[in-house]
């Protein structure tokens, strides 16, 4: 029998929420045998729109923008590396464009079975409704599940890091 998940994809912003997230995902892999990918959007999307408004001008965009590809890349280095010390061989991705797009364009690229997401209790409600909040990353996650094209887990598990310590 097939299992019913084997590829996982853990979307990463650099949020302690999203290094759990990754954390939870090596522990998956590792337990199940899953593959894992983990993925960092540069989100130029946001970028363009705020340099088209005139709120940002070219320049500070294209810093912006190679800031934040610089913290992706460390982010991505970071939790390869965790997966690393416990043994698990994932894959990264560094991509450029409207976050959810792209997590979602990624984790079909990838044959992902279900995407792992950051999160908190809080701001999810019992029957699974994203409630609409002011914070970016949440809105970006609402995206995702609404439009991803397999299961999707908001990762809250507040002892992750003690977890991760014992694998």
């Amino acid at each position: 029998m097939k299992a019913l998940v084997q590829n996982i994809l853990v979307a990463v912003n650099g949020s302690q929420s999203s290094i759990h997230a990754a954390m939870y995902g090596i522990i998956m892999a590792k337990q199940y045998r899953l593959n894992l990918k983990f993925v960092y959007v540069v989100d130029t999307a946001t970028l363009k729109r705020l340099t088209i408004g005139k709120f940002l001008v070219q320049e500070e965009s294209a810093g912006l923008e190679g800031n934040l590809r610089a913290d992706g890349e460390k982010y991505l280095n970071y939790v390869m590396g965790l997966a690393k010390k416990k043994g698990v061989k994932a894959e990264m991705e560094l991509r450029e464009g409207s976050v959810w797009v792209e997590v979602v364009k990624a984790a079909d690229m990838f044959g992902a079975k279900m995407i792992l997401l950051g999160g908190h209790p809080s701001r999810y409600a019992v029957t699974g409704k994203v409630h609409d909040d002011s914070s970016i990353f949440s809105k970006t996650n609402k995206d995702i599940i609404l439009n991803a094209n397999c299961s999707t887990l908001v990762v809250y598990e507040p002892k992750v890091e003690d977890l991760f310590r014992i694998l």
